[in-house]
């Protein structure tokens, strides 16, 4: 298919000529002609009497309008779109702070998927990895971007009418800088900085100067969230005991005096500030307590607050949070989630419904501005390409009245990644077993956490018993096989999930196994286990490893790869230990194998999971051992 564009498409050019080549299009003088045109009447697309437009109202807008053209207009046929787009600010969050900092050709990739989608902004989220000049240890060893690559970034984005701006934090969350000796100043806790220190308020005003720079926007994310450590440490001993709220709100303004003087208009979580009206002073979904009228009337007026919320269902639950915001008298944002944490796959069970419940909700409530979260918790096994299904619908939902049709999103995703929507979906069902509530609404984990317990320890097997895990994992790895697509350019996506069903079809339930074997005095059984199965397992690791590393260094920079090889490492090790015990026992050579003498145990014992079902676990050295992998006193 040839294009030829006529208008005013001076500044348009540049996106588009990095667009055509992955949509298969060509410049040419004999193509079909595209009249483009600004106007104030949103987008609007057509073929009509064999001449095709393009109209829009912002630049983003012509993108997903050209995107539009192809995919409808490829027929020949006759067709006429009109769209309004009802939040003027949405887009995705990334997190580049959890390991996973995508490299400069990913983070082009993932700007050109939404340019087509029709998305108009990028929050990049960068805890300690940016460089700070004369602070070295400040992203040391972390993938940290560049002062120029931030630039090439923001230019890229720019192109297409994508707003890139920095989501830095200015109170908590900097764990990984502060663990440094060099950085023993700065710290109250171990992940707080030390507030009202001037050495402190030096470093925030650098942090401003180096973020911002890079970027056009003069936007600025300062966090601020879940700082629950706030003046309980350093701070403590030097000034006695301050009331959390007193000291956020100094510490605030602070910030915000600096941000006013650098001509930066700042945003930051709102959390914190729920958190202290609710009633136990640590809920921030706590609805039915009201923001006290004292605490509204100081809390600044020209900060924006975000309010976070990944997991509701309901519409009436983003209702009241939303309600119970407006005493606060700020600019109010929504940030939803694509669920890529603490998971090889996706929760799009979860990520479907709670999106569109709040999506629906910000449109009746106005709020303009939306963005979608993809954290990388605990080392990002996952990746936010993976979510493109879920930025989509955060797109389709933008550009529809109410709820978006899903036959238009499906059809969109395939026409902007080249992957099929039911595809993407599979990768829910990495966590939504046997055992999971319906949709995983609950968060189960099993993909991560069957593959990193230990086989003799078993600390997730009195959890799972019963729910048949590796049958589960054998019939989606032959789903995922089928379903894949080896010509499109993001097939790839799918070997690592496929390589994990491989291994979880077997080592899933392998310790119940191992533990009913021993019990019952087999073995025999124990030897075919460790002769045929253990062995079998660890290569179906290798395999995963190997593809895992391919698919990280191809979208991430290298840093933060060697966690994961370490992790991979102890399953295979552990395995290789295993069956040496296992050997040992059959053949006479101890007279009993400890471990599996233990008894086993409901890994939650919470009401979460009703003391049973699949589970959940948020960091790895919990999954891999109960034993001490690290005891803090000191971050250094």
């Amino acid at each position: 298919m040839k294009l030829h564009f006529t208008g005013d498409v001076k500044e348009l050019l540049p996106g588009t000529r990095a667009l055509l080549p992955e949509l298969g299009i060509t410049e040419a003088e004999d193509g079909q002609q595209v009249q483009v045109e600004q106007s104030d009447g949103g987008l609007e697309v057509g073929l009509e009497d064999g001449a095709a437009y393009i109209r829009y109202a912002r630049k983003h807008q012509f993108f997903r309008g050209l995107g539009l053209l192809v995919q409808y207009g490829r027929a020949g046929k006759a067709f006429r779109i009109r769209e309004e787009q009802h939040f003027d600010t949405i887009g995705p969050m990334f997190d580049l702070s959890r390991n996973g900092v995508l490299n400069i050709d990913s983070f082009k990739f993932m700007l050109r998927k939404m340019a087509l989608m029709g998305l108009n902004t990028v929050m990049l989220y960068m805890e300690d990895t940016y460089e700070i000049e004369g602070e070295p240890y400040f992203g040391y060893m972390r993938g940290r971007y560049t002062t120029a690559e931030l630039m090439e970034i923001d230019d890229y984005a720019d192109r297409f009418g994508i707003e890139a701006f920095p989501s830095i934090q200015t109170l908590a969350h900097l764990e990984e800088f502060l663990k440094w000796e060099a950085a023993a100043g700065y710290r109250d806790t171990k992940g707080a900085l030390l507030v009202g220190d001037e050495a402190v308020e030096r470093l925030i005003g650098k942090m401003l100067d180096a973020a911002s720079a890079p970027f056009r926007s003069r936007k600025i994310h300062v966090g601020m969230d879940e700082a629950e450590e706030l003046g309980r440490g350093k701070y403590l001993d030097r000034n006695g005991y301050k009331d959390r709220f007193d000291i956020m709100t100094g510490h605030l303004e602070r910030v915000l005096e600096a941000a006013r003087g650098r001509g930066l208009k700042p945003m930051m979580w709102s959390d914190m500030f729920l958190k202290f009206a609710s009633a136990d002073g640590s809920e921030h979904y706590d609805a039915d307590t009201p923001i006290p009228e004292e605490m509204a009337r100081r809390v600044p007026k020209d900060v924006d607050l975000v309010y976070w919320d990944y997991a509701h269902q309901e519409q009436a639950d983003y209702e009241k949070l939303i309600a119970k915001h407006k005493p606060l008298g700020c600019n109010l944002a929504f940030a939803g989630a694509v669920w890529v944490f603490n998971t090889f796959g996706v929760n799009y069970g979860l990520s479907l419904r709670a999106t569109d419940a709040a999506l629906q909700v910000c449109k009746r409530e106005g709020i303009r501005e939306v963005y979608a979260t993809m954290w990388g918790d605990d080392g990002m096994e996952s990746s936010p390409f993976g979510a493109l299904l879920g930025l989509q619908f955060y797109a389709e939902h933008a550009y529809a009245d109410g709820q978006p049709a899903w036959e238009q999103v499906a059809e969109r995703v395939k026409f902007c990644t080249g992957i099929d929507a039911d595809l993407f979906l599979k990768l829910k069902d990495l966590d939504e077993t046997p055992g999971a509530e319906p949709g995983n609404v609950i968060q189960s984990n099993p993909s991560k956490f069957l593959l990193y317990q230990d086989v003799l320890l078993g600390l997730f097997d009195k959890q799972i018993e019963g729910l048949a895990m590796n049958a589960h994992y054998a019939n989606l790895e032959r789903e995922l096989h089928e379903r894949r697509t080896p010509d499109a350019e993001l097939d790839y996506l799918f070997e690592v999930p496929e390589k994990l069903c491989a291994v979880l079809k077997h080592k899933g339930e392998l310790g119940i196994e191992l533990k009913r074997a021993y019990d019952t005095g087999n073995p025999a059984e124990l030897r075919r286990i460790a002769e045929d199965v253990l062995p079998r397992v660890a290569a179906a690791v290798g395999e995963l490893r190997a593809a895992h590393r391919t698919q990280w260094l191809r979208m991430f920079k290298p840093f933060g790869w060697e966690v994961l090889d370490i992790r991979y490492g102890g399953v295979m090790n552990r395995l290789d230990t295993a069956s040496a015990r296992l050997l040992d026992y059959a053949e006479g050579r101890i007279a009993r194998i400890e471990e599996l003498e233990q008894e086993r145990l409901v890994y939650s014992s919470s009401n979460r999971f009703n003391h049973r079902g699949a589970g959940w676990c948020s960091y790895y050295y919990r999954m891999a051992s109960p034993n001490v992998f690290f005891h803090v006193l000191y971050p250094f």
